[in-house]
């Protein structure tokens, strides 16, 4: 299997949101990609310029990052010729790696604009090589930019960023340096092409953690409704286990949990709720294995959540008390 280092650039509307077209808030206008072996070492380049068709003015934050004119950009290819030529490129068996998740979503919401989207099937699993680098030298949660990982990691800048194969390079150099292993028990999914029935729903279980996507509901209650969903159990020893603490949301788009295995110690829970783009709901669900100090660190979240709505319900009844007065 290879690896199809890639990144975008893209354009958008230059006379404000109001403005723009809402099935094509992004429009590419530039595609780089390296093709790495399974060493990683590199087997080929890819780039293309890209003609745009919605937008036909750059956007001045465009223009002043990357530098680029509309005459330069007429002279590219059109969108519809160009992803059939990088797809040909990237050949029958790889694996999609980019810095970080816009860049495969903005691809496929440019192909779903231009009726190309049966051209790559999701949902589809990537690395993504952002997220692989916090967890290999920081602490897992921080996204840091492009240039950050390639001064922290001593590379040398032999090129100016915001090009897309220039940063497709520069990614993949930081690719070439993430453990083998590592890299395989975290890598991503996107969800762009959500699962549409309970067939195609996905169930991803390693040595660190388990992930499943929901297909469709009509509402986030709907949701949460449903067995797997609401269901906990360890992943390690496939035993449904008892919720310490039950699920709760913070902010109506993260639900958390924390369970107990008697074998494997504590579970922790995380739901988050996805907005399809038809409307309805998805979910994605991890359950990763937790230390007790990180069972207690929820446990405190839920409870500042339960001061905070007692103490807005004792303030609306105040309220109520003295506009009935």
């Amino acid at each position: 299997m290879n690896y199809i280092v890639f990144d975008l650039e893209w354009n958008q509307c230059p006379f404000g949101k109001d403005r723009e077209n809402p099935r094509l808030p992004f429009e590419i206008i530039e595609i780089g990609a390296v093709k790495l072996d399974e060493g990683k070492k590199v087997l080929g380049e890819f780039h293309r310029l890209i003609h745009p068709m919605v937008y036909k003015r750059i956007h001045f934050r465009t223009k002043e990052i990357l530098g680029m004119s509309m005459k330069m950009l007429e002279s590219g290819d059109f969108f519809y010729d160009a992803i059939k030529d990088f797809l040909e490129w990237c050949g029958e068996d790889y694996r999609f790696c980019s810095w970080g998740s816009m860049d495969l979503t903005e691809l496929q919401r440019n192909m779903k604009y231009y009726g190309l989207l049966d051209l790559i099937k999701g949902p589809i699993r990537y690395y993504d090589v952002q997220k692989l680098f916090s967890l290999e030298y920081e602490d897992g949660k921080s996204r840091r930019s492009l240039e950050y990982g390639i001064d922290y990691l001593n590379i040398e800048k032999t090129r100016d960023f915001h090009h897309a194969l220039t940063d497709a390079y520069y990614t993949a150099d930081i690719l070439a340096r993430i453990d083998e292993d590592m890299m395989r028990m975290n890598d991503s999914i996107d969800c762009y092409q959500n699962p549409q029935s309970r067939e195609e729903e996905i169930h991803v279980i390693s040595e660190s953690y388990e992930k499943y996507i929901s297909r469709e509901f009509e509402s986030k209650e709907d949701a949460m409704k449903e067995r797997e969903i609401s269901a906990s159990r360890c992943f390690l020893c496939g035993k449904n286990v008892r919720k310490k603490i039950r699920w709760f949301s913070i902010n109506s788009k993260s639900y958390y949990c924390v369970a107990y295995c008697g074998k494997h110690g504590y579970l922790k829970g995380k739901i988050r709720m996805k907005k399809a783009e038809d409307g309805k709901f998805y979910v994605v669900k991890t359950i990763k294995l937790a230390g007790e100090d990180e069972a207690v660190e929820i446990r405190e979240k839920r409870d500042i959540l339960k001061r905070k709505r007692s103490q807005k319900k004792k303030e609306a009844k105040q309220r109520l008390t003295i506009d009935n007065l």
